[in-house]
């Protein structure tokens, strides 16, 4: 058998976090298991569904780097196969015209309120003849469910679930104006998919008892079911707005690698031992539904912040570089840098990155330690530098003119130069280097400071050196 998994999100917003990783679930079953991975969008809800959502899902998913086998489907188009699929079992007597009227709809909830109990379709139609039907009314189809004994979903992740069927009313399958419903739909189309597994969130847990009632109705097999745990915010309530983002291009606009993201989502609810560092073959390989737990997985934004430092220090830095520059169109128009790094600032920044990326938790943070490297003239200094600059500016004073006489203009030889001008003023090294960084950069903390000179050049470093002591007074 040749394992099917399918992500089916519906288009009526972003690819929130939570389908990023239910994606992430389903592609890591696929592959473990040399399988396919499919994707349909569930576009029954014309009112809500949209093409940018649409968009915003297959951009979410190529980002995390997670791809799908075959076209994208489409389930609107596949809205006449339903309705031939609902008509056959009402052909067959497993299904039934029910017409009954919003009004008698609304009285049933009413009764159902007041006893404080589940609303539930009280199946009057069930066993009627059409022919007593009232005139004017477009009945639904309604698929014709058993009302004894047990349905039973065999879960990999809940374990056995079971419901009674006096509990599970007869849902609709065909609404009157002829189109399908959510559950019908999804049965139909996993079912001509070859869906082998379903992998999805556990609010679909009861869905999954409603559409086993489908199958076993139509006579197919039903796939194998894994109902994960949803995300939680750290303070334990389901994940949401309040929390923070929750969409995944929020987590890319943050500055996030999707290496980052894809190896936080997969330990949120799945562990493997004491590790926590996988690379995406390992995730493959060591990936297995029996390791899900049950309990909702709690997110946790520091420990993201963590981990996307540490897959900032290992990548390569010119693709920083690059990841940096891909989120210029929304952040650099206010950092005064364009959409684009000019040759000679990307050199710059490749030759700093070493030392920039060990401080940086996200490329947000990346771009703005470089600000040394891209600040318009005159540098801006932020409050803590011009307090050490107007510290320290008469220890500045000559400087200067020494590293001007610098031959061979690198970290080790200005260094050279700085130590020597600290002992020749009787001053210890971090009451020149201090001043000086703050004069160079505009902050109080920087990557090392004799790399950031060799980085800004010999004409750069004298001339906001210049700048900043041009004031002062004659040592």
């Amino acid at each position: 058998m040749t394992v099917v998994t399918r992500f089916a999100p519906s288009p009526t917003g972003f690819l929130h976090i939570g389908g990023g990783r239910t994606a992430l679930f389903n592609w890591l079953y696929a592959k473990r298991h040399g399988g396919k991975m499919l994707l349909r969008i569930e576009d029954t809800d014309r009112e809500r569904s949209t093409e940018a959502a649409i968009q915003a899902i297959l951009d979410g998913l190529r980002w995390l780097g997670l791809d799908w086998d075959g076209d994208v489907v489409y389930q609107f188009s596949r809205a006449a196969r339903h309705k031939e699929v609902a008509e056959s079992l009402l052909a067959e007597g497993r299904a039934y015209y029910c017409y009954a009227s919003p009004q008698e709809l609304e009285e049933m909830r009413e009764s159902a309120r007041r006893e404080g109990r589940p609303m539930r379709y009280d199946g009057r139609w069930r066993d009627r003849d059409p022919s007593e039907a009232p005139a004017g009314v477009k009945p639904v189809i309604r698929l014709k469910a058993p009302l004894e004994g047990e349905t039973v979903v065999e879960d990999e992740v809940q374990g056995r679930v079971v419901w009674q069927n006096k509990d599970l009313d007869d849902l609709v399958l065909l609404r009157s104006d002829g189109t399908p419903t959510y559950m019908l739909a999804v049965v139909v189309d996993d079912h001509d998919m070859d869906i082998t597994h379903i992998i999805r969130g556990d609010d679909h847990l009861t869905n999954g008892a409603r559409q086993t009632q489908i199958y076993q109705a139509l006579g197919w097999s039903v796939p194998k079911m894994a109902h994960i745990p949803l995300i939680h915010g750290p303070d334990g309530a389901k994940l949401s707005k309040r929390h923070g983002a929750l969409g995944v291009e929020a987590y890319r606009s943050m500055g996030y690698l999707p290496s980052a993201v894809r190896n936080y989502l997969v330990r949120l609810g799945w562990s493997h031992g004491d590790q926590e560092i996988f690379s995406t073959q390992e995730m493959i390989d060591a990936f297995d539904l029996s390791s899900i737990g049950r309990s909702p997985a709690r997110f946790d934004f520091a420990k993201l912040e963590n981990l996307n430092g540490h897959y900032m220090r290992q990548a390569n830095d010119e693709d920083l570089v690059t990841a940096m520059e891909d989120l210029l169109p929304e952040l650099g128009e206010e950092r005064h840098i364009g959409r684009k790094f000019a040759p000679v600032l990307r050199e710059r920044l490749v030759a700093a990155m070493p030392g920039l990326k060990e401080r940086a938790k996200t490329l947000v943070e990346l771009l703005d330690s470089a600000y040394y490297l891209y600040a318009q003239h005159p540098l801006h200094l932020d409050e803590k530098a011009a307090s050490l600059l107007a510290d320290g500016r008469d220890r500045l004073t000559g400087i200067a003119a020494k590293l001007e006489a610098v031959a061979d203009w690198n970290a080790a030889s200005v260094e050279a130069v700085v130590r020597e001008h600290a002992e020749a003023i009787g001053a210890k090294l971090g009451q020149v280097a201090q001043p000086l960084r703050a004069a160079l950069t505009g902050r109080a903390t920087s990557p090392g400071l004799f790399d950031v000179m060799e980085v800004l050049g010999r004409d750069e470093t004298l001339s906001r050196l210049r700048f900043q002591v041009k004031d002062a007074p004659a040592a």
